[in-house]
């Protein structure tokens, strides 16, 4: 399991483009067909990750690989979503800056920038599937039945557009408020 593990992780690192955020589409579809997670496990993983500070990545690869094989799970889930890129980052990042002005380099990303956010807006859509009950309810009543939480999603879109605030405190506030109203 501990090798799966960090194969798993280090194929996701590896074949997703745009960092952590943007490598949360495929992780969640490689570890929902693995069994290892259910999509509503996924999205808790996600919301664990998002409390704390750092990378989300390694934290969400660390939430399911303690969940299969505890501590050394969760090390080896980390380590496949760090070593590899890393180690290939390190070896890039010497070639890359002598040809990144190309236009061929400037073309291509050109292209692969605006599929990034497609795979982050997959992401938030899947997870809003799950958080809102929508596969079961369908979207118009998951989102009547849901009011409350498309009021904090549109809160938090609204401080995070609109003003300064950092991201961590306006997840605090929301886990604070959620003590408050859901105990």
């Amino acid at each position: 399991m501990l090798w799966r593990l960090f194969l798993i992780f280090s194929r996701v690192a590896l074949f997703s483009w745009g960092g952590g955020p943007a490598s949360l589409a495929l992780m969640q579809r490689e570890t929902t067909a693995a069994g290892w997670v259910s999509p509503a496990e996924f999205a808790d993983a996600v919301a664990i990750g998002n409390a704390l500070p750092g990378p989300i990545a390694p934290q969400v690869s660390a939430y399911i690989g303690y969940k299969l094989a505890g501590t050394w799970g969760a090390v080896m889930a980390v380590a496949g979503t760090v070593l590899p890129t890393t180690l290939l980052m390190l070896l890039m990042v010497v070639y890359f800056f002598g040809i990144k002005d190309s236009p061929t380099i400037q073309a291509m990303l050109r292209a692969i920038r605006p599929v990034v956010i497609g795979l982050l807006l997959w992401t938030a859509y899947d997870m809003a599937r799950v958080v809102f009950a929508a596969e079961k309810l369908g979207w118009k009543d998951a989102l009547l039945a849901g009011w409350d939480k498309l009021l904090f999603t549109g809160a938090a879109l609204a401080l995070l557009t609109f003003t300064r605030v950092n991201p961590a405190l306006v997840i605090l506030g929301a886990g604070a408020l959620g003590l408050v109203l859901y105990r």
